[in-house]
């Protein structure tokens, strides 16, 4: 499918490395008040994007036509393509205008480089090692800041500055790196395995301490994904939630149900100690649950209105103000930090429409049944724990964007689109692997 890379370090290669490096290093930097960029990935990606296209353009074989014709390109384009129409009829077309260009470099850099990248096996296990390494030194630094705070509730978004926003972004990122590092242990000889078990530990005792309950539900929730592809029933799984979400939400729907979950306006606090953070959370009094279904609300109730081509990307600050109601504002309902709606599904069907969405669906859908089938047609021990990793982090990226919508983001959106190279990649057709105890990835 892709023409093998002949030296893993070519000039080409380092620079694709660096962008995974920087990964969780970069931190916001704004320009002014509508312009802010991602430093130092976002302009690495654009260099990516450049650079590729190039080699692409010299060197025409690096795409093979069954590349570009592989069905989840196709599924991705005909998003894309959505998105172009949507950006058409978009409320504000210069803030969808500048979501579409950074949606291309994210595709540039990560999904069509990743699958030139990736088409030799030296280069996923090299990136696999730099993106863990890169992690765990931010995770140490972390955890010596925080450790100073007395690792409280309240002081670890603090303590990630500048390389993450907040907790969440932290801890999505290091939890989808965690099945990663298990199949580096997985794959490793036993020269490695004891240090690989000591990071993994440690990963653990980081993802404790960042005290993301979406992050600490996504981990079971990637194990019984990766158990449910090995037995060729997670695409399965997928269809049947998705149709009790759509009843779900029928049913909640009809006859205002819904204002039955109306939060007390006084009750609704952030609490510092993260005992009474998660007892609010279960009484659905914390404020950030709460504003959660404030969002929720008022975004489905936009839907209604721009059902087909929806507001235009990146609109949905813009526009979600006169649909909440005020049974279900909070005290942090002014959004002064401009966050969206906390779905990325539902993000998709306010700002592009049910096309959009159903596209979306489609493409998370086909990724499973990829990566189901490279696992059922796996020639090696390599390719199994590679789909099954993939297949796990889908999973918790499933999990975590229905609570977020963080695709969008460096963090987060770079590991979704690495996962769709590695897809796409032809290993249905590469020989067996003898692991001779060196990391496989």
């Amino acid at each position: 499918m892709l023409t093998e890379n002949r030296s893993a370090w070519s000039w080409r290669n380092i620079i694709f490395f660096l962008l995974l490096i920087s990964l969780p290093f970069s931190f916001e930097y704004h320009f002014s008040a509508s312009l802010g960029t991602d430093i130092p990935d976002e302009l690495l990606m654009v260099l990516v994007s450049f650079v590729f296209l190039a080699s692409w353009i010299y060197h025409p074989k690096l795409f093979s036509l069954a590349l570009i014709l592989h069905p989840l390109l196709l599924i991705l384009f005909l998003l894309f393509g959505w998105t172009l129409v949507s950006i058409i009829f978009s409320t504000h077309p210069w803030i969808s205008i500048k979501f579409l260009l950074a949606k291309s470099w994210y595709i540039g850099s990560f999904l069509l480089a990743g699958a030139i990248v990736f088409s030799d096996r030296n280069n996923i296990r090299i990136s696999a090692v730099l993106l863990i390494v890169s992690m765990l030194t931010v995770v140490l630094i972390t955890l010596f800041r925080h450790g100073s705070y007395d690792f409280q509730f309240a002081c670890i978004n603090k303590s990630l500055q500048p390389f993450f926003r907040n907790h969440v972004n932290y801890s999505a990122m290091l939890v989808c790196l965690i099945p990663v590092s298990i199949a580096v242990w997985k794959m490793s000889g036993p020269r490695y395995k004891n240090w690989m078990a000591l990071l993994i530990i440690l990963f653990l005792v980081a993802l404790f301490f960042s005290y993301s309950r979406g992050a600490w539900l996504a981990l079971p929730i990637g194990f019984i994904a990766a158990w449910l592809a090995s037995k060729r029933k997670l695409l399965l799984a997928y269809i049947i939630t998705l149709v009790l979400t759509g009843i779900l939400l029928f049913w909640i729907s009809r006859e205002d149900r819904y204002l039955q979950f109306a939060p007390e306006y006084k009750t609704t606090i952030f609490h510092e100690d993260f005992r009474e953070h998660w007892i609010a959370t279960y009484n659905l009094k914390d404020v950030s649950t709460a504003e959660r279904f404030n969002r929720w609300v008022a975004g489905v109730r936009m839907v209604g209105d721009h059902w087909v081509t929806g507001y235009g990307p990146n609109c949905f600050y813009e526009e979600y103000k006169p649909y909440s109601i005020p049974a279900f504002k909070t005290w942090v309902s002014r959004n002064d930090e401009h966050s969206t709606v906390h779905n990325y599904f539902l993000l998709t069907a306010i700002e592009q429409g049910i096309p959009g969405l159903i596209f979306l669906l489609l493409l998370f859908g086909a990724m499973i049944w990829f990566a189901e089938k490279n696992y059922q047609l796996a020639r090696s021990e390599f390719d199994r724990v590679l789909a099954l990793t993939i297949a796990a982090i889908i999973g918790m990226l499933l999990l975590l964007n229905f609570l977020s919508d963080l695709i969008e983001t460096d963090k987060i959106g770079s590991i979704f689109f690495l996962c769709m190279a590695l897809l796409i990649r032809n290993n249905d057709q590469a020989p067996s692997d003898k692991t001779n105890g060196h990391v496989i990835i």
